[in-house]
């Protein structure tokens, strides 16, 4: 990975988060945009969150503020930006055309060793790389927002998509301290969002059926199953909650259909149960834009707290 240098197409909250990701583990980063008061106001936006972090001693990496700053630099010019580039990130708005108007310029000025990978949370390969001459070296690498706290990153490959390319993608996320998974093919909404789907899904009928409150519904989660699944996920779960796995399914198995079979349609996310669960959600946290930044910063403590926990916790 030496000299190798990352291109972060368009400078919004998702390319500053991994402009810093990779500043802190010593890439050279460049942060591309078509308006220079965009490029501008990102880097004064993440000067300002490298020196609170800093401050408060959750910066990453080995090296100080300033010398990950340094490390940065911004470009208005498409063909000056992808010039020595070694890894290109997508960050635009999850909008299909836009995505593909990108990848098709890119796709004409990369040369054959630079690997385009896009930050989309639910567009398919398939559907963004399909028809490009460098197919081969594209892929998804799905964060987690905010990325700087939450180091999952999901890589989805095309069908065309080179082994080495995958490979190549892993290895620079584990480099620089991420937690990537690799899915063997595309699905719809990947892995995280399935998972994460299934679970609004059936809070959001609970809700609605007048089972539980949206308050106390949040803290099932925060309280109860996200404790344990802050450390282990589901599977291990089930293998430490019995003998193993085939010893749980055999306790559990007639029990878990039973309940599972119970489970309603999926919901439209409209109409009274929406208006129920906005008007809980904003008595407890008013959709003002300073409340609501105040309890993201919070929230982003926590997970540096909580980073910062497992990381002891495995290295014990």
């Amino acid at each position: 990975f030496i000299n190798w240098l990352i291109l972060f197409f368009f400078s919004g909250l998702i390319g500053r988060s991994w402009a810093m990701v990779f500043a802190a583990g010593g890439f050279k980063v460049k942060l591309y945009d078509i308006a220079q008061q965009q490029l501008t106001s990102a880097l004064e936006n993440i000067r300002k969150q490298m020196k609170e972090l800093e401050e408060s001693g959750f910066l990453k990496g080995t090296l100080s503020a300033e010398q990950q700053l340094a490390l940065i630099s911004i470009c208005t010019d498409l063909k000056a930006a992808v010039e020595g580039a070694t890894f290109i990130q997508e960050c635009t708005p999850e909008n299909l055309e836009l995505k593909k108007k990108i990848f098709g310029q890119l796709d004409l000025i990369v040369d054959d060793k630079v690997i385009l990978s896009s930050s989309t949370s639910c567009l398919l390969p398939s559907k963004l790389f399909t028809g490009l001459k460098h197919v081969k070296q594209c892929i998804v690498s799905h964060p987690v927002n905010p990325p700087y706290f939450v180091p999952l990153v999901e890589i989805v490959p095309h069908p065309e998509t080179d082994p080495s390319t995958t490979e190549r993608t892993y290895a620079l996320m584990k480099k620089i301290g991420q937690s990537p998974v690799k899915l063997n093919r595309e699905i719809e909404g990947f892995v995280l969002n399935r998972l994460q789907y299934a679970v609004i899904s059936e809070a959001w009928r609970l809700v609605g059926e007048g089972v539980v409150s949206p308050t106390d519904l949040d803290l099932v989660m925060s309280d109860g199953l996200g404790m344990r699944y802050a450390f282990i996920g589901p599977l291990e779960t089930m293998h430490l909650n019995a003998e193993g796995v085939s010893n749980y399914c055999e306790r559990y198995r007639e029990g878990m259909r039973h309940v599972l079979n119970t489970f309603g349609p999926v919901p439209e996310f409209s109409g009274e149960i929406e208006q129920k669960i906005n008007q809980a959600m904003s008595e407890k946290i008013p959709v003002v834009p300073k409340v609501l930044d105040a309890r993201r910063k919070w929230r982003d403590e926590c997970l540096t707290g909580l980073a910062k926990l497992k990381k002891k916790m495995k290295s014990d």
